[in-house]
């Protein structure tokens, strides 16, 4: 069967009304916690895993890959009406988006923003639609070593680019590996780490670990940081539409955002934000109304955005053909299939055709569902931004409590969760992602067991990952990503240019 046929099999799939419930609750979840700062997809998959254990495992993933849209969407609320990104990656849409709204557009801001996402959702889920199963083809000929370094590009990678330097992203790359050493070595049986306790002798269910870290660490962080006095949020007076000009200096933003967005997203450079921050720079470069930029343009929202939804679809391609997460939500799917015992890699689209179809089906239709929420519907959202942040924060406390409890039934896990969580706020005090510890406890497997059967398979000959010219590639790619934040301080020795921080510098902001 062709990629068409395989297509239409899985929307007769996803057009099942128990499936276009759970897409319809995933988006729908999605957009709410992406409207609200500092929530996420990320943190609300990690506290809906305990609670979806006996769910259809198809249906689950839909239902997450519903929420993760969703969070790229409502994360643009927020950003244009608040000035304060629901998600890291929706920073570059305040730069303008918030000053159109204080200039009474607001509506066209929100317009531009939805529509582009959908656009760009849709040619992005085109792509991975007849990019992924080719790449699949092609992992299969990985062997052993070029796994060992493609885990090594994602570890070096995701930690070089997220972040404010380097130094933190490794910090929080160890602390993930090291959360990963904990329990018994499946290869040799030796008990490692557990300091005597017998719950850790299967090591730190990644769930513990997600929800410390996201939603303890976030809680507590907020609780540090909680100010008494509320949040100004602009109205929205103006219709939730745009007029002919505005139509017209937005669709050729939306596409280069989708164009940027897609190929970025796929690559293990961190997810969305680089892309959008590129996209900004990109559309106030060619833009020809300059005067406009930083009083409102709307090229510098309508560009982010698309390559926001556009990066979305981009990560699920390496995830889906290689198992490789490329994000902190990714990575927290990729628990998701692990726990279902599924391993997303070459072998998925063989053994679980009926998923990964019904499952890219699912984006088209949560495409149009999440168009139909955001314009009509913008006024629910906005209400959503009045919710006090101590009732919203120790209800999601409670909701993580109980889910870690009702996994095993065991106060360990509580225990380590909090404890966890107390990582996790200091980690966010001192501005250590958090991306690159969730990635190291969840590749850590299969780096360690890749690079033993590579080691077996040369008796012992370390050259073997220099040898085959894949693996060799892979780890030149990765040296490459540890260099690339020190180009611009490079660059500025030799021009003696002025740079930020020796940080890559997208238009007006800095990833971050």
């Amino acid at each position: 069967m062709d990629v068409i046929g395989y297509l239409l099999a899985g929307f007769a799939n996803a057009l099942t009304p128990q499936y276009l419930f759970l897409a319809a609750i995933g988006v729908t979840i999605g957009t709410a916690v992406g409207v609200l700062p500092g929530i996420g997809p990320a943190l609300t998959v990690a506290l809906l895993l305990p609670l979806t254990y006996n769910f259809d495992p198809t249906g689950a993933l839909i239902m997450f890959a519903g929420i993760y849209y969703g969070g790229m969407y409502g994360g643009s609320t927020t950003s244009i009406l608040l000035n304060t990104p629901g998600e890291s990656a929706s920073v570059a849409t305040t730069f303008e988006g918030f000053a159109m709204a204080k200039a009474g557009r607001a509506g066209a801001a929100l317009a531009t923003a939805a529509i582009g996402s959908f656009v760009a959702g849709t040619l992005s889920t085109l792509l991975l639609t007849f990019i992924a199963p080719l790449l699949a083809r092609v992992a299969l000929l990985f062997q052993p070593a070029d796994y060992f370094a493609l885990t090594v590009l994602a570890f070096v990678s995701v930690t070089a680019l997220v972040g404010s330097s380097i130094i933190r992203g490794m910090i929080s790359l160890f602390i993930g590996l090291f959360f990963g050493l904990i329990g018994i070595d499946i290869l040799s049986g030796q008990v490692r780490l557990t300091f005597g306790i017998v719950e850790l002798l299967d090591g730190i269910d990644v769930v513990v670990v997600a929800v410390g870290l996201f939603a303890v660490g976030e809680a507590l962080f907020v609780a540090s940081q909680l100010r008494h006095k509320r949040e100004e949020v602009l109205a929205v007076r103006s219709s939730v539409w745009m007029n002919r000009d505005e139509w017209r200096r937005s669709w050729p933003a939306w596409l280069r955002g989708a164009l940027i967005g897609f190929p970025l997203g796929a690559l293990p450079a961190g997810g969305a934000e680089i892309p959008t921050f590129l996209s900004y720079t990109v559309e106030k470069r060619l833009s020809r109304h300059k005067d406009e930029w930083g009083k409102g343009a709307i090229e510098g929202v309508a560009g982010p955005e698309a390559a926001n939804n556009a990066a979305f679809s981009g990560v699920l391609v390496p995830l889906l053909t290689l198992g490789l997460p490329t994000s902190a939500t990714a990575a927290i799917l990729l628990a998701a299939f692990q726990i279902y015992n599924l391993q997303p890699g070459p072998l998925l689209f063989q053994r679980s055709p009926d998923l990964v179809w019904t499952l890219i089906a699912s984006l088209y239709i949560g495409n149009v569902m999440l168009l139909i929420l955001n314009l009509p519907l913008i006024q629910i959202w906005v209400k959503i931004l009045t919710i006090p942040r101590p009732l919203l924060y120790s209800g999601i406390l409670v909701f993580g409590t109980l889910g870690v409890y009702s996994m095993a039934n065991s106060f360990v896990d509580v225990v380590l969760m909090y404890a966890i969580g107390i990582i996790g706020f200091f980690m966010r005090r001192f501005r250590i992602p958090v991306g690159p510890a969730i990635l190291g406890l969840i590749l850590l497997p299969l780096a360690e067991s890749q690079f033993r059967r590579a080691l077996a398979i040369s008796q012992g000959d370390l050259s073997i990952f220099i040898t085959r010219p894949l693996s060799l590639g892979l780890l030149l790619a990765a040296l490459a990503a540890l260099l690339l934040p020190y180009v611009p301080v490079i660059i500025k020795r030799i021009t003696g240019k002025q740079t930020q921080g020796g940080r890559l510098v997208f238009g007006r902001g800095e990833e971050d």
